[in-house]
């Protein structure tokens, strides 16, 4: 079953005053993610990845088309019912410590969407509880908990960060390039981790990257975007042709 289907998706920028050119960012894309499933979406930087991202959480309004999240049309839903559906969607971005609240302990940032009921309702010691489990689902521990991000590896502040988006208990989830900022030796282990978690909380992921291999190694299906449009190939030996 789809969970997330996408037609004829267009995003065009216009700039200049008088000469109003127009750049096709996203040109017409069409595609579907099944519950469960990571797309791997590769090409190189520029190409529209993050835009394409953006579009299927409506972070961006698009130009044209249609956007599908469990068969509703969310192109057509207005704020408020967006602000509803939107703890079901979230996005990883490329640098972990700008995602968090640099005044923020970690363990406040875990909290957070405990205390904002973003699951219900929870007393202290229920968040307090919550929090300890998603520390080491992620594989922290007690003493990374009163630090600040800046007192963080990338590594660590990216794994505080899916703690926290797996506070909110999210069906899919935009993975934009989650280890481009990290160290070599970090990536593996947060790639790992990546799909541990995918496979534990029942995941769906859009999992974008410039790296084909990476791509490879965490999809289930691999999309190529060249200049705002969408491809795709049957097998992963294609792809490396085409990169």
């Amino acid at each position: 079953m789809h969970l997330i289907e996408v037609m004829d998706l267009k995003k065009f920028y216009r700039s200049g005053l008088f000469n109003r050119q127009c750049t096709r960012a996203i040109d017409g894309a069409s595609f579907h993610i099944d519950r469960g499933e990571t797309l791997g979406l590769v090409g190189k930087s520029g190409c529209g990845k993050t835009t394409l991202g953006r579009l299927l959480l409506r972070l961006i309004e698009p130009t044209s088309g249609k956007i599908f999240f469990d068969s509703k049309e969310i192109t057509r839903l207005n704020r408020r019912e967006m602000r509803r559906l939107r703890p079901r969607m979230q996005m990883i971005f490329q640098d972990p410590e700008s995602s968090l609240n640099p005044k923020m302990r970690t363990a406040e940032s875990i909290a957070e969407p405990f205390r904002l009921g973003l699951r219900g309702r929870m007393s202290r010691s229920e968040i307090e509880e919550k929090s300890l489990e998603l520390i080491d689902a992620v594989g922290l521990n007690a003493e990374h908990l009163n630090r600040f991000p800046h007192q963080l590896s990338g590594g660590q502040n990216q794994r505080v960060v899916l703690a926290r988006i797996l506070a909110i208990k999210p069906e899919f989830i935009v993975a934009d390039e989650p280890t481009a900022s990290l160290d070599v030796s970090v990536q593996a282990q947060i790639l790992r981790l990546m799909m541990d978690l995918k496979s534990e909380f029942g995941l769906t992921m859009l999992f974008i990257s410039h790296d084909r291999e990476v791509v490879e190694h965490m999809s289930d299906r691999i999309a190529f975007m060249e200049k705002g449009s969408v491809s795709w190939e049957e097998g992963l030996n294609s792809i490396r042709d085409i990169c």
